[in-house]
């Protein structure tokens, strides 16, 4: 290990699956990681066993990364922090946080999607918590933690309003097999990371009910129209959807069953109640929550998203979801630019 990352250990808040990989990622590379959750007795079995046997059992730590049941003692001497939790999670981690942060320190996040209250994006909420002179990074993209673990070749984005800090952090996270590219259009990130949860929802609801792989591609194509026109809508780049944090992410989400957002369609799809679909998943779905968040920020902005407004209607009104695609199969034709 580098006396550099000896004097500069990374943080990462959240004990999750993707908490744990990108900590195993981050260790891989010879940077010394601290690794905190909240559910002490788990952590307490993750130092013993060296792994995180619920949720990458087949992925063990690299030596480098430790784990740590205290949060001021997992940032002391922390140079950069890296939260991964779910995003009703992500004010409240930031808030316990930013008593601990000194002046140098850095805050990046993995957490996906629009709070529920406010409808602020992640970095919103973030200026909102810790001041607008921290600096910033979102990490999104196609990735799944198992393969992420497994260290499977892997691509992801790495957002900020700081392209040396985008590019400083890619630099840590890459390795032979996981790249990491760069953005400063840290908005449509987010966006992207927001709206494909809720679209692979939708994917799992029809595949569950058995419309075939030519809707699927029209749920992605159009998905993908419906994420651009609300990401423009709120300042984004349009092009930042034709990338790893856009299209492949959502492709990603909507067509893999390692996708809890579309196990969860899947569920309901084969008659399952949303509530009794998440006890079954036992994890964050957090494509769940984005439909509602989505609904309201659209609502606000006056943005046009059919397909995730019937994502809405089938999780929140008990709209049936074959009723859902005759509605949207039924709706006046128009240019497929429009």
């Amino acid at each position: 290990m580098t006396a550099r990352a000896l004097e500069h250990p990374v943080a990462v808040l959240g004990a999750g699956s993707w908490g744990t990989a990108l900590a195993i990622q981050l260790a891989r590379g010879g940077r010394a990681v601290r690794l905190w959750g909240r559910d002490r007795e788990r952590l307490a079995a993750m130092a013993r066993e060296r792994r995180n046997e619920r949720y990458l059992p087949s992925a063990p730590f690299p030596d480098s990364l430790e784990v740590e049941a205290g949060l001021p003692a997992a940032l002391a001497a922390a140079r950069d922090v890296l939260v991964v939790v779910p995003s009703p999670a992500f004010r409240g981690v930031l808030g316990a946080l930013a008593p601990h942060l000194e002046p140098g320190m850095h805050v990046a996040w993995a957490t996906k999607g629009f709070e529920l209250a406010s409808g602020l994006l992640p970095h919103q909420v973030a200026r909102e918590v810790l001041g607008p002179e921290r600096r910033i990074a979102v990490l999104s993209g196609p990735t799944f933690a198992r393969e992420v673990g497994a260290g499977l070749p892997t691509a992801m984005t790495v957002a900020s309003p700081d392209a040396a800090y985008a590019e400083a952090l890619a630099a840590e996270l890459s390795s032979a097999n996981f790249r990491a590219y760069t953005s400063t259009d840290i908005i449509g990130v987010e966006i992207g990371g927001a709206v494909k949860n809720a679209l692979a929802v939708g994917a799992g609801l029809s595949d569950g009910l058995g419309f075939g792989a030519n809707t699927r591609v029209a749920l992605i194509t159009r998905g993908l129209k419906e994420m651009t026109r609300l990401g423009v809508a709120l300042g984004a780049d349009a092009h930042t959807f034709m990338g790893l944090a856009g299209l492949g992410d959502l492709v990603l989400t909507c067509t893999d069953d390692q996708s809890r957002n579309r196990r969860f369609g899947l569920a309901i799809a084969a008659g399952a109640t949303p509530e009794k679909a998440l006890a079954g998943i036992g994890q964050s779905v957090e494509g769940y929550a984005a439909a509602r968040a989505i609904r309201a920020v659209a609502a606000r902005t006056a943005v046009e998203m059919p397909l995730c407004d019937v994502v809405y209607r089938v999780l929140y009104e008990a709209l049936p979801a074959r009723a859902a695609v005759r509605e949207l199969m039924s709706r006046p034709l128009k240019a497929e630019v429009a």
